[in-house]
């Protein structure tokens, strides 16, 4: 739901630049931080999406299907632009662009392929839900080959040429703007080109949606649904979601973007990680990929996964010891024994907290509960 509403604001910017760009006007703030055309982008969006997902998971998978390849056009596309802009050895100037100081976001002192394990790990912590909540995507799929697929190309491959792309173009605008720029639009608002900030906001405007509906409404639509099946249909929870998903987005510039995004996300990240590890480490090397099915919906106190009480005390407390170091990876400060020095002088502002959180989950769980 956070997501939802974070990702329905980051698409209203594509739309406000597109006003701005045609109208000249970029508006005067008003409420929360943000303008009077921030805020009629804001609540056209999250109208827009109400409208697809109330039309049903058909319209939402054909919507996909368009936006799903435009992302990666028009970032392919940003990519060249500036590289082009920047110099043919931009490559290799991404080392000392990313160790060159302050102006390097939050990728300070680190060389090109430290640089890229962090925005790699930022970028799996932004996913992080997505990954926990794999169930409700796993539903549609018609066999396990398939299923593999999609994720060695879907998750895998995506992020890490996803995370190429995200490297050279933050590369190119410190080497070109001379400073940091987080949000795509904003650097088209800088090349200030009229048919191509036409282009870019629609296309942005698409993708952004389109990731929105795929990553952040479905899983908690789902969710909800089956927390209360006879009084939460899938729209009604697709309904709440974007109710608070509003709440959030109009929270994003005058609270939530004050803490730092990375850091956000990293934290996020971290505290969630653990729980992919514990999942992972239980179902392949405790279990051994062995499930009673019958079982998984026995609720009575003798049944074989009804642990304590309904909870798996050894899972929780693993998730709470490496959730601990996890997120003291991004605040190095809540550390104690040596760790607070150690995070504090790696480097990448926390984005190695999903790698961190997903593996001491793994361990931790797997040393306390192989028995």
């Amino acid at each position: 739901m956070f997501w939802y509403g974070a990702q329905t604001y980051a698409a209203s910017t594509a739309v406000a630049l597109l006003i701005s760009g045609i109208t000249g006007n970029q508006g005067e703030v008003m409420f929360l931080g943000m303008t009077g055309v921030m805020w009629i982008s804001f609540i056209f969006v999250s109208l827009f999406q109400i409208y697809l997902f109330w039309q049903g998971i058909d319209l939402i998978k054909r919507f996909l299907n368009f936006a799903g390849p435009a992302v990666y056009v028009v970032m392919i596309v940003l990519m060249i632009a500036i590289w082009t802009k920047a110099g043919g050895g931009l490559l290799s100037q991404v080392g000392s662009i990313f160790s060159g100081g302050n102006r390097s976001g939050e990728f300070e002192g680190l060389g090109a392929i430290s640089a890229f394990v962090a925005v790699f790990s930022i970028m799996v912590g932004y996913f992080a839900a997505v990954v926990i909540n794999f169930g409700d995507f796993a539903r549609f799929v018609s066999s396990e080959d398939e299923m593999r697929k999609g994720n060695l190309w879907g998750l895998v491959g995506n992020v890490v040429f996803f995370s190429f792309i995200t490297l050279m173009i933050t590369g190119g605008t410190i080497a070109i703007f001379g400073e940091y720029i987080a949000e795509p639009t904003a650097m088209v608002a800088r090349v200030d080109n009229m048919f191509l900030t036409i282009i870019a906001a629609f296309a942005f405007f698409a993708a952004t949606v389109g990731i929105n509906m795929v990553a952040n409404f479905i899983p908690p639509a789902y969710d909800l649904a089956n927390l209360l099946p006879s009084k939460i249909d899938f729209r009604m929870g697709g309904l709440i979601t974007a109710i608070c998903g509003f709440v959030i987005g109009g929270l994003w510039v005058s609270v939530i973007t004050q803490m730092g995004l990375f850091p956000f996300v990293n934290t996020l990240g971290a505290i969630l990680a653990p729980v992919f590890g514990i999942m992972i480490a239980d179902y392949y090397l405790i279990k051994k990929q062995q499930l009673n099915i019958d079982a998984l919906f026995d609720d009575s106190p003798d049944a074989e996964y009804h642990y304590n009480g309904g909870f798996n005390r050894k899972a929780i407390l693993a998730w709470l010891i490496s959730g601990y170091i996890a997120v003291g990876s991004v605040w190095p400060n809540i550390l104690v024994f040596g760790l607070d020095d150690f995070f504090a002088n790696l480097g990448g502002d926390g984005g190695y907290a999903w790698i961190i959180g997903a593996s001491l989950g793994a361990l931790v769980h797997l040393a306390i509960s192989r028995k």
